[in-house]
C-alpha cells in the first residue's frame, strides 16, 4: 500500500513544490493526500490546485487552542503515515507531534540558528558555512532529533537573499530524499517519539 503524506506550508510552496515534482515523476512512491497552509493568498494553495491535490486552509485563530484542536481533528481524519512542514510557519502543538510523525526542513545546520530568520542569523554572525537540516519535530522551535543535514558555504558575494536562494536548492532536494528514507520504516500508528 502507498504512504500517505500531509504537506503543511505557509507561503511560497517551492519546497512543496519539489516533493509534487518528485511524486509526479515517479521519483518519490507517496501519495500527497492533502496540503494545509494557515495563508489564504498563499502561492502554495496555487501550486496544490495546479497539481489537483486537496487544500486545507486554516487561518490562525484569536484563540489557538482551538485552531490546534480543528487542526488536530481534520489532519486525524487524513491519518497520514508522515506529516511534512515544508515552510510552516506555525508551532504545532504538542498533542499534535505526539499523535503524527512530523518533520520538518530548516534552513541552517541545527542546533545552530532556530526560527523563522535562520538564514538572516547565520549571515549576520558571519559564519563561512550554513546549510540546511531536516529534523524531527517535537514540542519545542526547531529542537527535534535531527534526521539530515547539507552544508552549504556563504561566499563572499552573498547577501541574504542569494544565501537563501542557494540554500533553497539544496533544501529540496534533501526533503525528497530524506521523505524517502524515513517512509519505510513509519506506519500511522508509529510514534515520532520512538525515533
Amino acid at each position: 500500500m502507498t504512504k500517505k503524506i500531509v504537506l503543511m506550508a505557509s507561503g511560497n510552496g517551492s519546497l512543496a513544490q519539489a516533493v509534487i515534482d518528485a511524486v509526479a515523476t515517479g521519483g518519490l512512491h507517496v501519495g500527497i493526500a492533502e496540503i494545509v497552509c494557515d495563508q489564504p493568498q498563499a502561492y502554495v494553495v496555487t501550486r496544490a490546485q495546479s497539481a489537483g491535490i486537496p487544500v486545507f486552509v486554516h487561518p490562525m485563530l484569536k484563540d489557538r487552542g482551538i485552531w490546534s484542536k480543528e487542526l488536530m481533528e481534520h489532519v486525524s481524519v487524513i491519518n497520514p503515515d508522515l506529516v511534512v512542514s515544508v515552510g510552516f510557519m506555525r508551532i504545532l502543538s504538542p498533542e499534535f507531534v505526539s499523535r503524527f510523525a512530523t518533520i520538518n526542513s530548516h534552513p541552517s545546520l541545527l542546533p545552530n540558528f532556530p526560527g523563522a530568520h535562520a538564514v538572516a542569523d547565520a549571515f549576520r554572525a558571519g559564519v563561512t558555512t550554513t546549510g540546511t537540516t531536516v529534523h524531527w519535530v517535537d514540542e519545542g522551535v526547531d529542537t527535534g532529533k535531527n534526521i539530515a543535514q547539507v552544508e552549504v558555504p556563504v561566499l563572499a558575494a552573498d547577501d541574504v537573499a542569494s544565501l537563501h536562494e542557494r540554500i533553497k536548492i539544496v533544501e529540496r532536494e534533501l526533503i525528497v530524499k530524506t521523505i524517502a528514507d524515513v517512509l519505510p520504516g513509519l506506519s500511522a500508528a508509529t510514534s515520532p517519539l520512538e525515533n
